[in-house]
């Protein structure tokens, strides 16, 4: 299994355990006890023997593997934030970017090179709307993704209405969904920095306690001190290890409701083609 698959019991939801070192091994069974076959009991008088000893008995479990993003920061936000276009611009990654919301429908990776030779590893992960964590939008899809960034990046573009309250949104549906996501560090970035002028800048009312800085992925302006203000946070003392996260339990419940709309649409699919 590749580094970052979760294992959860299939009947109840329970998380079983993480797979985050190269060539880590995990028992989740223990095999039963073979018993001796026929040739174990064969002699010079009895060439084929019909008798064999019976194993003892095996142990069943039905699990679910869940593989989630190894990554150094997570990019957090609404829908159509800039985050694809930020992920473009610094890594060499490649992300559909377009002018409408849920323009990434899965996880991106890019590498972000620093100074020094030195880098970190970036995940772009698809926007969130008020209501992800009850499973409204891409919702619980992609949350469990977040779980394994060492620090989250908060996109929120510089147009917004109001941006703490998008902050506190975006807060709030996070801790509802895992309430060991408050304490992961944090970094906010106000995007298309382009669109307003110092004025409105001034006017804006940051959210407390959380560095902030302005950017235009763009414009390439701010980038910079954007790598700048990640890579201090990532390599501070107090920095939360992505994989000391504890994992919440897995709704079995939704997970049936996704199957059945998988047929549904391979059906449909089917029909189409018929």
């Amino acid at each position: 299994m590749p580094c970052g698959t979760v294992v959860y019991d299939a009947d109840t939801g329970e998380y079983v355990c993480d797979i985050t070192e190269d060539g880590q091994e995990v028992k989740l069974l223990k095999g039963g006890k073979g018993g001796w076959g026929n040739i174990h009991f064969k002699t010079s008088t009895n060439q084929a023997p019909r008798y064999a000893q019976p194993g003892e008995p095996l142990e069943e479990r039905n699990i679910i593997l869940q593989l989630k993003l190894l990554a150094d920061v997570g990019l957090v936000g609404f829908p159509n934030a800039g985050k694809s276009t930020l992920l473009s611009v610094i890594t060499s990654a490649k992300p559909k970017i377009a002018n409408y919301p849920f323009t990434t429908l899965e996880p991106n990776l890019g590498m972000v090179k620093y100074r020094d030779n030195r880098s970190f590893i970036m995940a772009d992960i698809p926007g969130i709307i008020e209501g992800a964590s009850e499973g409204k939008g891409l919702g619980l899809r992609f949350l469990r993704h977040i779980e394994r960034n060492s620090l989250l990046l908060y996109m929120i573009p510089a147009d917004s209405e109001d941006i703490s309250r998008e902050y506190e949104i975006l807060s709030g549906e996070l801790a509802k969904y895992n309430p060991d996501l408050i304490d992961k560090s944090r970094v906010v970035a106000i995007t298309k920095s382009d669109l307003i002028d110092e004025e409105l800048k001034a006017a804006h009312q940051l959210p407390a306690g959380v560095p902030c800085v302005y950017i235009s992925a763009v414009a390439q302006q701010g980038l910079d001190a954007l790598k700048d203000l990640l890579w201090d946070t990532l390599n501070r003392e107090t920095f939360q290890d992505k994989e000391k996260i504890v994992h919440k339990a897995m709704e079995i419940s939704y997970l049936e409701e996704e199957e059945e709309e998988n047929i549904e649409e391979e059906e449909e699919n089917i029909e189409e083609k018929l």
